[in-house]
């Protein structure tokens, strides 16, 4: 039910929330570093957070506070596009809060801290892949898939509410989309998906499913090393950006947005695959599944390509 609430809530929410972006003017307009032709209304987190509310109400209520927070600090980058160190602050006050809402099992503050450090990877990861049509949309509604699937009680409430939402905001962000998650959606993604994983690594949860739910994040945070491994070799600011992006070389390489989506996304669903089967095994399998897993990504980027440095662009 929970599931179905949220794609139903989505279904209504997404439209309202272009209609409301067009209506302020807060539209992604096209330019020469933009894969659209014409304006695209933001506010599609908007519509994900009212969709997966309820359910997120239901299970860990207290989870909306920083949920909303991450939320309000995208949308103001959306509309402003706040300053690096300004923007790294707001993420920092978001993982904070989190950390003190989240149960972890660890003392404060380093409870706070840990999860801040979780929640400020997860903000930059899905932000740096919301480059395309449903791209940073379905490979967070993979991930939320895996969490529902290992985790228990409210945590596994709270992570189908997520993907119910995500299900339905995808009927109106799949190419062409008529609507983006905004900074404000991958904002809020990225905090949801962090929260969902420090859950995973409380005390009283199995050791390898602690292991198995890395992989559940593992292209966006994949996404982060990469960036930081090619800014660096090009000797460029790691705020800088680049095209240099999986999906931006695979764009360059021939497939369109659509096929560039459905891969990433299916290469997601692939590790949350795997990420469940660790979750399944003792606890050193388990550690030698995401360590291989993680060496496999890393040689499989650098033997396509994908860690050379390449023009500069605007940061995603």
């Amino acid at each position: 039910m929970v599931v179905i609430a949220a794609v139903a809530l989505a279904l209504v929410a997404t439209p309202a929330a272009a209609a409301l972006a067009r209506r302020v003017g807060l539209l992604d307009r096209p330019g020469p570093l933009k894969v659209q032709t014409r304006p695209v209304p933001y506010l599609g987190g908007l519509a994900v957070l009212v969709a997966a509310a309820p359910g997120v109400a239901i299970g860990r209520p207290a989870w909306l506070v920083p949920l909303a927070l991450a939320l309000a600090l995208g949308t103001v980058d959306d509309a402003r596009t706040l300053p690096p160190r300004l923007r790294l602050a707001g993420e920092v006050v978001v993982g904070l809060v989190a950390g003190a809402l989240v149960p972890t099992g660890m003392a404060q503050p380093w409870a706070a801290l840990a999860t801040a450090l979780v929640v400020v990877v997860l903000i930059n990861a899905v932000n740096l892949i919301d480059g395309l049509d449903a791209l940073a949309a379905g490979v967070c509604l993979a991930s939320a898939i895996g969490f529902a699937i290992a985790l228990d009680g409210d945590d596994r409430t709270v992570a189908l509410a997520l993907a119910g939402a995500l299900a339905g905001f995808l009927v109106y962000n799949r190419p062409p989309a008529r609507i983006y998650l905004g900074d404000g959606g991958s904002y809020l993604l990225g905090t949801a998906l962090a929260v969902l994983l420090v859950s995973a690594w409380r005390p009283e949860r199995d050791l390898e499913l602690s292991l198995g739910a890395v992989l559940f994040v593992a292209f966006p945070v994949s996404e982060v090393a990469f960036a930081v491994v090619r800014r660096a070799r090009a000797r460029v600011p790691l705020f800088a950006g680049d095209r240099g992006h999986l999906y931006d070389q695979m764009a360059q390489r021939g497939l369109s947005t659509g096929a560039t989506s459905l891969v990433c996304a299916g290469l997601q669903a692939a590790l949350v695959v795997v990420g469940l089967l660790a979750t399944r095994t003792e606890p050193a399998a388990s550690g030698v599944i995401v360590v291989v897993t993680a060496l496999a990504l890393l040689a499989a980027a650098a033997a396509g390509g994908f860690l050379s440095s390449t023009s500069p662009r605007s940061a995603q």
